[in-house]
């Protein structure tokens, strides 16, 4: 059998082998602290379990609509009309099988073999990939430690051709934490209001995981709400990532041509779990406070005790749950035998030799770096960084 030229091309993001990686360590009977992926480590609030139940007790276990139940699609549009000032129609929205399909459909629908995607970098894993496989050529942006890895306007003009399409970015940031500001928003507007043929695509599924600097989208400069697709989800500030539920708020001929789109690939997203997201709108948002204020918590911690590790260089992220380590004075040295050249070399050696798991920065556009979750207990955390020192004693 024979795979296609177009699968041999896709790569597992770096994120996933290093928690399979992980897992077969365990299987051995190691014990290892796993920072590698993405997922809190808190359980769904109660209050949205229990209204899983009761979709499932009243008969929702049929197919849904495409883009979404109308009652889901309208607590959508309160949520960014409460949090984001955003007023939007229910045929703005349209809800997928996690934001990675939200992406892929935006993305999808809007590229064409040749076209140009600015992306800042560090940028998720999948940013890049999606757009490759759309025909897209994605046109990456270095924004390094000293800029807190956020874009400038300076870089973005920059960047700008006349094949330019799309400008894909996420804030807060995964793999950095990095929040753009009202003031970096309004300079970037100030840039893109003179190329309206660009489209924005405003990732913000870490929104409630923020640190005190306040959430800002782009859509909320100007006339950009009629180009700018925010993509958010339920994963990261409900702790629903099994849940698989994101959406997009986007314009409406862009919507529905996502939706169609989607009916051919999986139809509506899971009935129950979007019961359950309605409450998770619109009930009690203290469970998702509460989480937010254990990762401050551990942010506070860790942050301090990875700088004070030899050769790690550390921004203070200021939403998500990651510290993105400049690794790059780690080059040369040795670890149990290994010269590590790179950052893959490090990411390898700390899995093996002091059995914490990080990821390479080269699967987000930074090759000088480490991405390390915080999303798990202060206990593994203080095991992890313990480790780290005792390697690089």
């Amino acid at each position: 059998m024979k795979l296609s030229n177009y699968i041999d091309a896709i790569r597992e993001p770096q994120t996933i082998l290093m928690a399979k990686l992980s897992r077969e360590l365990k299987a051995q009977g190691k014990d290892v602290v796993d920072l590698s992926l993405g997922e809190p480590d808190f359980i769904t609030p109660a209050h949205i379990i229990e209204a899983a139940r009761k979709a499932m007790d009243e008969g929702y276990t049929k197919y849904p609509p495409v883009a979404g139940y109308p009652e889901l699609r309208e607590a959508i549009c309160e949520k960014l009309q409460r949090d984001n000032q955003l007023t939007y129609r229910s045929e703005n929205i349209v809800v997928s099988t996690g934001a990675k399909q939200a992406l892929a459909n935006v993305i999808h629908c809007l590229i064409e073999t040749g076209d140009e995607v600015i992306i800042p970098t560090p940028y998720w894993v999948s940013y890049a990939t999606l757009v490759k496989m759309a025909g897209g050529t994605p046109v990456f942006i270095s924004c390094g430690i000293e800029a807190h890895f956020k874009l400038s306007a300076a870089q973005l003009r920059a960047a700008i051709t006349p094949k330019t399409r799309m400008l894909i970015y996420s804030s807060p940031s995964n793999p950095a934490g990095a929040v753009y500001t009202r003031e970096e928003l309004q300079e970037l507007y100030e840039v893109l209001k003179d190329y309206p043929e660009i489209t924005v695509v405003s990732d913000e599924i870490y929104e409630y995981i923020n640190y005190g600097t306040g959430h800002y989208s782009i859509a909320q400069f100007g006339e950009m709400k009629d180009r700018t697709v925010i993509v958010n989800g339920f994963a990261k500030g409900y702790a629903m990532t099994g849940w698989r539920l994101g959406y997009i708020a986007a314009p409406e001929p862009l919507a529905k041509a996502c939706e169609k789109l989607q009916s051919q690939i999986t139809s509506g997203a899971n009935s129950i779990a979007q019961r359950a997201a309605i409450t998770a709108l619109l009930g009690d948002q203290q469970p998702t406070r509460d989480m937010c204020s254990a990762y401050k918590q551990r942010r506070d911690y860790f942050i301090p005790a990875l700088a004070a590790i030899p050769g790690f260089k550390v921004a203070n992220p200021d939403g998500a749950f990651y510290a993105f380590v400049d690794v790059t004075s780690c080059f040369g040295k040795t670890i149990a035998g290994q010269t590590i050249k790179d950052a893959d070399d490090l990411a390898m050696a700390l899995l093996h030799h002091a059995h914490v798991t990080g990821v390479s920065g080269t699967s987000f556009g930074e090759p000088n770096c480490i991405r390390f979750s915080f999303a798990t207990s202060m206990d593994r955390l203080e095991e992890a960084i313990a480790r780290l020192h005792k390697i690089f004693s």
